[in-house]
């Protein structure tokens, strides 16, 4: 059925197509016995899954070419949202306004199917309704309960989901105002009626320790506990390898691999190995965990494993794709300890290019475990103790050190966009108090691991390409000529321009970053940037990763917290033998992947979804002891509302314009600016602003500051208090220094980004923010 499925979308989508009834189909394609039987079922599955379109006249035709864009929609909290194509195939299918009266009644992340009333030139935003709701993405919501005499509602975290659920009381189910609760939709919403639910599970009180974590992970649909089966499965999995586990394996316990990590990690996958060899070139050595011999295709584990589709990493916990006694044990590369490994040796020249390579299954033996900071001091700070201590390994650290610059270098020359970005990590004590905010900034010792594992990527993808058999790539498209342009707009300000806007190349990215590297606006342009460039995801096809500037790329280092990695390694075993797989194989991976890869796609969003809410959740608690303290930062957004501003540690807050009561600001979209009327005072980009915080809201995520100039403000405010309040934490000592170190922005707030008239106050069409993974 797959088959005929793929056919008849072939068919339908060849110029000559006009939309047909069934029968019509079937005889053009000139259909007989199986096939003929099959077609009306599988009519049914291809509309159904919205791939074909039924008209009202019982006649069937692709989306694409009946002016219809089928996709997720992305709401706003104020209303509108915008459908994000499936499929798009030239700059001129961009994302698709939507307006709120024509959001019908989709619910963000809504599968949906949406009319296109404006096309757009290329580059330009369109505008649409949407006509149908495919699927459904909330059946669960988590959100604060109130209760009134006959019935209940939830009003949910998420106010992009933008109504409450009504809750009929059932008299069972006793639940006070003001509960945590996870709802379950019992009936969707309509135009005139609110959706309905029933309260499922009761999280806790809210302000309960603890509580808005937890309702981070419900929301998110983060599994915490495995099912009893699972453990059971990983139960049986052995504490050491056997003789007849290395059978057919390289033996490469002889060589001094070495593990580089963070000193809190336990889940060690990857391991690697570097030797000059004669010819001056070097032989790289990447050796990672064999988890595919351990979580076997459609077992509990992998079932598991493939509906989780990657660990998450939380402010306050980790929850792993496998069970701790796989990922923490046997799949982990321990030191002094056998273990299975699928093995990568690649032979480096010193233009850095891959000259030679083999692909192999292994047994290893781990030499020695580094944590990033030792590696650092011996190769960065020299710390003779530490050097005495590794003398040994001395010589192969720096030729990793020397590899690294090489494969760097590489990577320079042909282009790759290189951001630096510190990340914010914030330190909690034992009850779950933020306690300090610190910076991680990538020094030597993450360069040579990224190196490494970027060239191993590489090397492996290009091999399975190379190949022809079904594979899961990790892509990054080029981005929208849009985004382009309005990031040219921001570098004219700057002195800064690029030549092309609708072919923009990587390498032209990178230029611009290299010329602004240690000038005040390289944070800024930097972030502008970065928002400005398309998501990376998975996919069964090579699309060719735009931020490396890599032909091929996927993601084959981290099996234990990446399903995709598993997949990639589960496909190369199969290759081992003959270098092929069969037929009937290839039919069944080519089903079956492109689901996989979406769907570890989405995981992967929802998971780094959670990971910023909960560390922009401790960081606003963190924040909270300063309320009324003075700071200086740095605008990095401007709207027509007001201006984000960033803290030396990395936090950011919101400038609101109506807090900025010296004059009338008009927000001048091209020039990242708002300017006062009368004052001709401007607030751009980039501005160094002196603020002061005058309240956090960790419910909402949000910092609002006002600026010094505008302290007056402040003294209003709190005249407009009820008798005796006062600003939390007012008259509480500043940050101390050594706690409050620069970091990665927080997105402690919500921004709006979009079309807005030039000179003007208003706001046309807000357009969401992405983020940026390799």
């Amino acid at each position: 059925m797959m088959i005929l499925k793929n056919r008849i979308l072939e068919f339908m989508k060849t110029e000559a197509y006009k939309p047909l009834t069934a029968e019509e189909l079937a005889e053009q394609m000139e259909l007989k016995g199986t096939e003929l039987g099959e077609l009306w079922k599988v009519i049914e599955e291809l509309e159904n899954n919205a791939d074909i379109i039924k008209t009202r006249y019982d006649k069937y035709g692709v989306p694409e070419r009946m002016n219809l864009v089928v996709g997720k929609l992305s709401a706003s909290n104020k209303g509108y949202g915008f459908v994000i194509p499936e499929k798009v195939k030239s700059p001129e299918e961009t994302d698709v306004f939507i307006p709120p009266d024509g959001m019908m009644s989709a619910m963000h992340h809504d599968r949906v199917v949406a009319r296109v009333h404006c096309q757009s030139g290329q580059g330009k935003s369109r505008d649409g309704e949407i006509i149908r709701i495919v699927q459904r993405a909330n059946p669960r919501i988590v959100g604060t309960y109130e209760a009134s005499r006959n019935f209940g509602f939830v009003t949910p975290d998420d106010l992009r989901l933008g109504q409450d659920i009504f809750v009929p009381k059932d008299g069972k189910t006793i639940v006070k105002s003001g509960t945590k609760v996870v709802v379950e939709i019992t009936k969707w919403p309509e135009k005139k009626r609110s959706a309905e639910g029933k309260i499922i599970e009761v999280l806790g009180n809210t302000g309960d320790t603890g509580i808005e974590i937890l309702s981070i992970i419900k929301r998110h649909n983060l599994p915490i506990d495995f099912p009893p089966e699972v453990e059971q499965a990983a139960e049986t999995a052995p504490d050491t390898i056997s003789e007849d586990e290395i059978a057919g394996r390289r033996d490469l316990r002889h060589l001094p691999i070495m593990t580089i990590d963070g000193e809190d990690a336990k889940d060690l996958d990857d391991g690697v190995y570097v030797e000059r060899l004669k010819n001056g070139n070097y032989l790289l050595g990447v050796y990672i965990a064999d988890v595919s011999h351990y979580v076997r295709e459609n077992t509990v584990l992998d079932k598991e494993a493939r509906e989780r589709g990657t660990s998450v990493y939380l402010v306050d916990r980790v929850l792993p794709m496998l069970p701790r006694r796989l990922s923490n044990g046997i799949c982990s590369l321990n030191a002094g300890e056998d273990r299975l490994a699928m093995s990568a040796h690649m032979e480096v020249n010193h233009q850095g290019q891959v000259v030679k390579y083999e692909l192999f299954p292994s047994v290893i033996r781990v030499k020695k475990r580094f944590s990033y900071t030792v590696v650092r001091k011996i190769l960065v700070e020299h710390d003779e103790e530490l050097i005495s201590e590794n003398q040994e390994l001395l010589s192969q650290l720096e030729n990793m050190e020397r590899l690294c610059r090489i494969l760097r270098d590489r990577r320079m020359r042909r282009g790759a966009i290189d951001f630096d970005f510190p990340e914010l990590k914030v330190k909690l004590d034992e009850t779950g108090k933020p306690i300090e905010i610190v910076k991680r900034v990538r020094s030597l010792a993450e360069s040579i691991i990224e190196e490494f594992m970027l060239v191993a990527n590489e090397t492996v993808a290009e091999h399975m390409h190379k190949l022809k058999v079904p594979f899961v790539f990790r892509v990054h498209e080029e981005p929208d000529s849009e985004k382009m342009v309005k990031l040219n707009n921001l570098l004219h300000n700057f002195g800064q321009s690029l030549a092309k806007v609708d072919e923009v190349q990587p390498s032209a990215l990178q230029k611009i970053l290299s010329r602004i590297s240690g000038r005040p606006e390289e944070r800024i342009i930097s972030t502008v940037m970065l928002r400005s460039l398309k998501q990376a995801r998975y996919e069964s096809q090579n699309l060719g990763h735009f931020g490396l500037a890599a032909t091929y790329y996927t993601h084959f280092t981290s099996p234990i917290r990446r399903y995709p990695d598993l997949i990639v390694h589960r496909v190369i075993r199969e290759t081992f033998s003959t270098g092929d797989i069969s037929a009937k194989r290839k039919e069944k991976l080519t089903a079956m992947l492109p689901q996989i890869a979406l769907h570890s796609s989405e995981r992967e969003r929802a998971a780094a979804e959670a990971e910023r809410e909960t560390v922009s959740l401790k960081t606003v608690e963190y924040m909270a002891q300063f309320v009324g303290e003075h700071f200086d930062g740095i605008i990095n957004g401007v709207t027509a509302f007001g201006i984000f501003v960033e803290l030396d540690n990395g936090v950011e807050g919101l400038v609101r314009v109506s807090s900025m009561e010296d004059d009338y600001y008009q927000y001048i979209e091209d020039q990242y600016s708002l300017i006062g009327e009368r004052s001709h005072k401007i607030y751009r980009l980039g501005d160094a602003v002196k603020v002061i915080l005058v309240r956090v809201s960790p419910e909402e995520r949000n910092i609002d500051f006002v600026l010094e100039a505008n302290s007056a403000w402040i003294e209003r405010a709190a005249n407009r208090r009820p008798s005796g309040a006062r600003p939390q934490g007012q008259g509480s000592r500043g940050p101390k220094k050594d706690s409050f170190s620069p970091s990665k922005k927080t997105a402690s707030t919500t921004k709006s980004r979009g079309n807005k008239p030039k000179g003007g106050v208003a706001r046309a069409k807000p357009k969401r923010n992405k983020s940026k993974k390799k």
